[in-house]
């Protein structure tokens, strides 16, 4: 079984004994504050309407999207089936992210997606499967892996606000590419997860 759980002490410990410029980071901010989710689907779902938009304009586009739905828990994957792209347009969402709503909804229902699996899944195999449903790339799969799945050694290098911390924290002129990023990052393994955190509070732009 893969462990797919992260020791934040832990993860702490061992970036600051192979990379001390993160040590001011772990001193402001504490250890990394991810907590495994218990509704991979809200997840899911939470993580495409926040694609490519502020966090503020994300956050009301996403109370809309709750308020489409008469209860008090958030709306299954049926639920959610139910309501019309047309109708979830209504709470700001573009049409490709409401027909990539839809197309997870269908995924979930068809038993396509089963969150029971994901504990015995490697993180290629969870990428494989999410990346199936148009809409989701590699972007989306690992910030859920990381933020919802709590995978310790996550690190999405294409990621604008990744790049741009370590651009920051190693003092480039440039922003780093994919391979760059991979390099500067091997030290981190395997709480790289801990280290993307901590690039994204050097920016304050946590996805």
């Amino acid at each position: 079984m893969p462990n797919t759980y992260m020791d934040p002490l832990e993860a702490t410990h061992h970036l600051r004994k192979v990379d001390p410029r993160f040590n001011h980071l772990i001193d402001t901010h504490g250890p990394p504050d991810i907590q495994r989710t218990r509704n991979t689907f809200k997840s899911l779902v939470h993580t495409i309407i926040y694609q490519q938009l502020s966090g503020k304009v994300a956050s009301v586009i996403y109370k809309r999207f709750l308020n489409l739905f008469p209860t008090s828990h958030f709306p299954t994957p049926k639920q959610v089936r139910q309501v019309s792209i047309v109708k979830l347009q209504t709470a700001g969402l573009s049409i490709q992210k409401a027909t990539t709503i839809h197309e997870l909804s269908d995924q979930y229902i068809q038993g396509n997606i089963r969150p029971r699996r994901f504990r015995y899944m490697n993180t290629d195999e969870i990428t494989h499967m999410l990346t199936k449903v148009k809409g989701i790339g590699p972007w989306t799969a690992s910030i859920f892996l990381m933020f919802a799945l709590n995978y310790p050694d996550i690190l999405p290098t294409g990621d604008l606000g990744i790049r741009k911390g370590v651009q920051k924290l190693c003092n480039l002129s440039q922003l780093p590419e994919h391979k760059t990023i991979l390099q500067i990052g091997e030290p981190w393994r395997p709480f790289r997860t801990a280290a993307s955190w901590y690039l994204w509070r050097l920016l304050e732009t946590r996805p």
